[in-house]
Order: C-alpha cells, then sequence, then structure tokens
C-alpha cells in the first residue's frame, strides 16, 4: 500500500505473532548470544543467552535498563553491588551507573534500553 511505513527494526516472528520467548535465543557453549527483537528510537529489545562463566564487562549506558530473566540465573553488579537475580526476576540498572553481568549458570536475559 502507498504511504504505508515498514516495521524496520523489529523482528518480523513477533510482529502480530505469539512467541515462546526463551526459545527466540539459543545458549551457544562459551559464547554470550543476542537477539534484537526490537529497535526503534524509542528503545531497544535485546535477548541474550549467556553460557556459564560467560560475562560482560563493566560499562554503563546512558539511558535506564530493564532485565528480565527468563531462564537461569546471573549476578548482576550495579555500581559495586552484587545482585542476584533469577528466572522471573526484573531489575532495573539506572543509567549512567556502572554495571557487570556475569552468568553463574546458563542463563537467558531480555534487556529493555528505554531512551529518553
Amino acid at each position: 500500500m502507498a504511504g504505508e511505513k515498514k516495521n524496520t527494526g523489529v523482528s518480523q516472528s513477533c510482529l502480530g505473532n505469539a512467541q515462546n520467548l526463551a526459545g527466540l535465543v539459543n545458549y551457544s557453549n562459551g559464547s554470550i548470544v543476542s537477539r534484537t527483537i526490537h529497535d526503534k528510537s524509542a528503545g531497544t529489545i535485546t535477548l541474550f543467552s549467556f553460557d556459564k562463566g560467560q560475562r560482560l564487562s563493566e560499562h554503563q549506558a546512558p539511558f535506564d535498563a530493564v532485565v528480565q530473566i527468563v531462564d537461569g540465573s546471573a549476578c548482576l553488579t550495579i555500581s559495586g553491588k552484587d545482585v542476584s537475580v533469577s528466572a522471573g526476576q526484573i531489575i532495573i540498572m539506572p543509567a549512567n551507573v556502572p554495571h557487570v553481568v556475569a552468568a553463574k549458570e546458563k542463563f537467558k536475559m531480555l534487556l529493555t534500553m528505554i531512551r529518553s
């Protein structure tokens, strides 16, 4: 249709279709795998899988980051404080605060970045 906007930045498998969240990304030995579900100017939604022992080194983001644990458990270090998180839990990592994500075991997380 003329003038119709495409849904670029959106995982087409999720657009108008229910999906099993944990099934959208697989584990990979010795790796971190990510899949972008939604990428728009308002923010991003990315699904990650971490193999046991994998980690994202200390960094910070200019926006609040909402983390939802989909499977397994992890240790987040936010501003020097360790927080254990497991499947079914949610936590917000504040903007401009150093944080680390470390896999105590295999785990999957949904990361929603809210841009202001």
